[in-house]
C-alpha cells in the first residue's frame, strides 16, 4: 500500500488548515494511531507556518505526502528566499526548545521533537527556494484498514522504484 498527493496553495493563512486536515484525513482513514496523526499535524502545520514567514508574498507553495505500511514522508517546498540553513542545523539543532529565548525557531524545535526526521534543503529549481522534509514512523490501530491493503501490496507503476519510501520523497 502507498499513497501520494501533492498539494499545491497559495501563500494565505487559510491555507495551512486545509494542508493539516487532508493529511490528518488521510492518515485516520488508513487506521493511523491518533498519536502519530496529532504529531505529523502539528509539525506540518509549523512547516507551513515558515512558509508564510519566509516565502515572497505572491507565491504559492507546494506539499507532497507520501504514506506507506511503515512511515509519512511529507515535503514542504516553497519559492522563498528562506532562512540561513547553516544557522537552523547548527543554532537551533544544539539549543533545547525550552531554552529558546525568541519566537524565532521555536517551530524548528517543535517539528524536530515530533518528527523522527526532519531537514531543511535549499531547492534552486524550477525556482530557488527551501524544502522542509518532514518523516514520521506510523503506529497504527490495532484495526487498521491499512494493514488489510497492505496485504495486496504490490509495487507497479510510476509511483516507487523499488526503493524504501524516504528514498522516492519528492527531492
Amino acid at each position: 500500500m502507498e499513497i501520494r498527493f501533492s498539494l499545491s496553495l497559495p501563500r494565505e493563512e487559510i491555507s495551512i488548515p486545509v494542508v493539516r486536515r487532508m493529511c490528518a484525513q488521510s492518515l485516520k482513514v488508513l487506521g493511523v494511531h491518533q498519536d502519530c496523526i496529532d504529531d505529523v499535524g502539528l509539525a506540518l502545520t509549523e512547516a507551513c507556518a515558515n512558509v508564510l514567514q519566509h516565502a515572497r508574498a505572491d507565491d504559492w507553495y507546494q506539499v507532497f505526502a507520501d504514506v506507506d505500511s511503515q512511515a509519512a514522508v511529507i515535503d514542504v517546498v516553497d519559492n522563498g528566499g528562506g532562512f540561513d540553513l547553516l544557522d537552523t542545523d547548527t543554532v537551533i539543532m544544539d539549543v533545547p526548545a525550552e531554552e529558546t529565548v525568541c519566537e524565532n525557531g521555536r517551530g524548528i524545535c517543535v517539528m524536530r521533537a515530533l518528527m523522527d526526521d526532519v531537514r531543511f534543503d535549499t531547492v534552486h529549481e524550477p525556482t530557488r527556494g527551501t524544502r522542509v522534509h518532514l518523516e514520521k514512523l506510523l503506529l497504527w490501530d490495532e484495526s487498521a484498514p491499512a494493514n488489510r491493503l497492505d496485504r495486496h501490496a504490490t509495487r507497479c507503476g510510476s509511483w516507487t522504484d523499488g526503493r524504501p519510501l524516504s528514498a522516492t520523497a519528492h527531492r
